[in-house]
């Protein structure tokens, strides 16, 4: 019979360290629903509104790129701490959430360019929503995570894209090589509010945490046009908690296809796999990214066709279909990108030997070429130390990214296109010819150096080591499994 007894942490009344006290709530919180999966948390709402939770909260909201952005309300974190001050807005949203009183605000639309010339919609919240879904992720979240099954690897504590791409390479090493890669169509703006609803309830017994949740579901948009719209489905994206609910909403994916792998199941060990393969029957393995996934089996094509039903069959209660543009079927000779990867089983050259290799996708590479190309057009007039170190905090961040994958190639590739784009704006700049271009970047022996100016030099992806990616699997920490010592 599943517990529904009511959270007594014995947390202390003042809290000298809150970071280290959110700690502790959450490890128990998170030990408690490991150790009891049907348990029902009731009074969690208590550790919503705790100074110290809201303190936390406030920290990692004015930590975010985002806090410079304003919600629907013009406020900023930024105006918050000098027009208000940080204690007395915390103290009044306190008193607020206690009282009843708060009331989530529409959040503010945003449009951004996708891949394919399509827009992608974002909600921003206000600063105190912000801040107050933050202290909800907190409490949340640690539950959660305890029926979090090991195959989805988006917005999840210490897990990353590489994991999810060690993963694929693992299992198509296997012998796991027809993929299913799919995509769930406008996932974040289709969610059933009373699906996710009923899965947040089978954890969650707070009436005021469920309320506080459903609020945030139905605050509505404020367009870019100004006006009004309700939000009848979905959890906007852009939302410190939406990940989160979206997590919820996709683990019933998650739960069905991995069913089969957990112990007594059909797929638990390798050697119940082997007799599915003796039977000409086949073994899957689902891997997640956010709404993004590939399902890879050891079967045929015609597995997946089966499969492919299945999924359609387990996302249609919760308002989901798969994007039939972006969902197809291949096998792993074909080759298959995800995430920014490129997938493929191929030859190792001049060998007999086949192996799984990822390398950075095209699209990828197009798209940092494309933030280097506006950086650099051949009339500009920035000051090109400026220039510099916009570019590689560009090229760094891609190439650290990539270096995972067989990427020393288009390493050498990024590093000459975006040498040669620099070249050309200075040589138009200031009106040069290929001798000046020696002058400025040979010493008196002739000898090259990298592009520089005031100190600062053109990054080199070159210099990057490429190392492949240590598989985790199960291995993976989650930040809940320890006590701090109390404080």
């Amino acid at each position: 019979m599943a517990q529904e007894a009511p959270v007594n942490t014995g947390a202390p009344p003042v809290r000298e360290f809150p970071v280290a006290w959110v700690a502790q709530i959450q490890a128990k919180l998170h030990s408690w629903a490991a150790a009891d999966p049907g348990r029902r948390f009731d009074d969690l709402f208590n550790l919503v509104h705790d100074p110290a939770t809201l303190a936390v909260a406030w920290d990692r909201v004015a930590a975010n790129r985002g806090a410079r952005s304003a919600g629907s309300d013009g406020l900023t974190v930024a105006r918050v701490e000098a027009e208000i001050g940080v204690p007395v807005f915390l103290d009044d949203l306190r008193q607020q959430l206690r009282t009843g009183t708060f009331c989530p605000q529409p959040v503010r639309e945003r449009k951004i360019p996708k891949t394919g010339g399509k827009l992608r919609r974002l909600g921003i919240p206000t600063v105190t929503d912000r801040v107050v879904q933050a202290a909800l992720k907190l409490v949340l979240e640690p539950i959660f995570e305890a029926d979090f099954v090991p195959v989805s690897y988006g917005f999840r504590p210490e897990r990353r894209a590489h994991d999810a791409i060690a993963e694929i390479h693992l299992f198509g090493t296997q012998g796991y090589r027809w993929v299913l890669d799919a995509d769930i169509e406008a996932c974040f703006d289709r969610i059933d509010h009373t699906a996710l609803l009923g899965r947040v309830r089978g954890r969650i017994k707070d009436k005021r945490v469920l309320a506080l949740v459903r609020a945030f579901l139905k605050a509505g948009i404020l367009t870019e046009l100004g006006d009004y719209e309700d939000t009848r489905t979905g959890t906007p994206q852009g939302g410190i908690l939406s990940p989160l609910l979206a997590n919820i909403a996709l683990s019933v994916l998650d739960e069905d296809l991995h069913a089969p792998w957990t112990p007594p199941a059909e797929m638990s060990t390798e050697m119940r796999r082997r007799r599915r393969r003796w039977k000409n029957l086949p073994n899957w393995r689902l891997v997640r990214y956010a709404d993004d996934f590939v399902v890879l089996t050891d079967g045929d094509v015609h597995h997946l066709h089966v499969l492919r039903e299945r999924i359609t069959q387990v996302l249609t209660p919760m308002g989901l279909t798969l994007s039939a543009a972006k969902t197809h079927i291949v096998h792993m000779s074909k080759g298959f990108d995800f995430l920014g990867f490129h997938i493929r089983w191929a030859r190792k050259k001049g060998t007999s030997k086949w192996h799984v290799y990822t390398f950075p996708a095209r699209p990828a590479l197009r798209s940092v070429k494309a933030k280097i190309r506006a950086l650099t057009p051949r009339t500009s007039q920035a000051d090109l130390k400026d220039t510099l170190i916009r570019i590689n905090r560009v090229t760094r961040g891609w190439a650290n990214y990539f270096r995972h994958a067989v990427s020393s190639r288009t390493f050498n590739h990024l590093q000459q296109y975006t040498w040669w784009r620099l070249v050309r704006w200075q040589r138009t700049l200031h009106r040069w010819n290929w001798k000046d271009v020696r002058r400025w970047l040979t010493d008196p022996r002739g000898r090259w150096h990298p592009i520089h100016a005031d100190g600062i030099e053109l990054f080199n992806p070159t210099s990057i080591p490429i190392r492949r990616y240590r598989y985790r699997g199960n291995a993976i920490p989650t930040p809940f499994t320890y006590l701090r010592n109390p404080v």
